[in-house]
């Protein structure tokens, strides 16, 4: 009897220090999907300032600047459940004012037009980087969270279901590949 009851409590140990280390290993995931969030949201903005800044320096034709004014205005400013239809705007603004080659040749030999063309196809080629590494965090907190003993014994606590930031951010292909 007395074994029987030592294994028992042996058996309800193991599953306990298990079920704290899956715990513990989700809290670690969430932690890192929030840090990739707040790196994504940093790139985000730094791609709009970038845009708005080089929209009103001058070096863009009037209407070309417009447009790269109002997208990227529109991403700083949006709630957050508009977010990600207004980034896909300023990378559709973006794309359209540096469609062609000789637009991004134009905002280079502008005075301050090499530094701006730069600053603007690193932050550009960043934000895909940085939506990626959310997105892997958060398939990974999915993929834990949908097992039987984390939703069992309630492991994810009160935290929200993790979801996966989804826009278009495919860069300029003329301002990357020329600027590089």
């Amino acid at each position: 009897m007395t074994a029987t009851l030592i294994w028992i409590l042996v058996a309800l140990l193991a599953v306990g220090v298990y079920l704290s280390w899956t715990a513990g290993r989700l809290d670690r995931l969430h932690v890192r999907m929030d840090a990739a969030r707040a790196a994504l949201d940093a790139q985000l903005v730094r791609r709009a300032s970038v845009a708005q800044e080089l929209a009103t320096s001058g070096v863009l034709d009037p209407a070309a600047s417009i447009v790269l004014y109002e997208a990227a205005h529109a991403a700083r400013q949006a709630e957050e459940e508009n977010r990600e239809v207004a980034e896909s705007e300023l990378s559709q603004a973006l794309r359209a004012v540096f469609e062609h080659p000789a637009q991004v040749e134009a905002v280079r030999e502008a005075p301050g037009g090499e530094e701006a063309a730069l600053e603007l196809a690193e932050a550009v080629r960043r934000v895909p980087m940085a939506r990626r590494f959310h997105n892997d965090a958060v398939g990974a907190a999915r993929r834990l969270r949908e097992h039987r003993k984390v939703r069992w014994f309630r492991l994810a606590g009160h935290a929200p279901f993790p979801l996966a930031v989804e826009m278009d951010d495919e860069p300029p292909a003329a301002l990357v590949e020329r600027v590089s």
